[in-house]
């Protein structure tokens, strides 16, 4: 099977298995992260198909949609690639960048895996959590797990360890502050930064906005 069948199979498995999922989580997501992600590869020397099957497959199984079981996704993921006949070497490494890609795996001071592959799906994924987008995504999840949209009682924490951060029900405005508003200065390339900035500033933007009409003065 060739490269670009095995890409296609992938992206029918992926759309077949995410169908009713959570709006910021679903498809469209996968299929905004697997541009980005081919776009940001255009300028650094990496294995475009391990970069095309991981940001395919990076939220396969979100753990915090499985009570928190980071396992699943890598699984699923594994299982599925095997089916395809794809080289052990490619499925270690799309499944290695699956369980470190996310916020709360930099978290974690015993994660230590790296790759040019991983920066740029990484950076992919986290242009998805900024911007208008991200923006809308936040309040997607935070309707969906019924939390506030913001409470002036409530401070952000800056200091969440993994577990907390994988616990917590905050206002969805302190999740602008504990991961959002942070993402920019995590960017791994060069065109991730690029891209970030923009979308880091319109964040700005809205807050100030949202902030505004929250006390009246807009």
């Amino acid at each position: 099977m060739s490269n670009t069948e095995i890409i296609e199979e992938t992206i029918t498995f992926v759309k077949e298995t995410l169908q009713g999922a959570e709006g910021g989580h679903d498809w469209f997501h996968i299929q905004r992260v697997f541009r980005n992600s081919l776009l940001i590869a255009k300028d650094e020397k990496v294995d475009v198909l391990v970069v095309s099957l991981a940001a395919l497959l990076h939220d396969i199984a979100d753990a915090k949609f499985y009570d928190g079981d980071e396992s699943v996704g890598p699984k699923m993921a594994e299982d599925f690639l095997n089916s395809l006949e794809v080289t052990d070497n490619v499925i270690t490494h799309v499944v290695k960048i699956i369980l470190n890609i996310s916020f709360k795996a930099s978290l974690d001071p015993k994660k230590s895996f790296t790759s040019k592959e991983l920066q740029v799906v990484q950076d992919a994924d986290r242009l998805d959590a900024i911007g208008a987008i991200g923006i809308a995504r936040a309040f997607n999840y935070g309707g969906f797990k019924n939390r506030e949209m913001y409470n002036p009682d409530i401070a952000p924490n800056l200091k969440m360890t993994k577990e907390e951060y994988k616990k917590s029900n905050a206002p969805t405005v302190n999740h602008f502050y504990e991961k959002l508003l942070l993402l920019k200065d995590k960017m791994n390339t060069p065109t991730g930064r690029h891209l970030a900035e923009e979308r880091h500033q319109f964040m700005l933007g809205y807050l100030k906005q949202f902030y505004e009409e929250w006390n009246g003065n807009a």
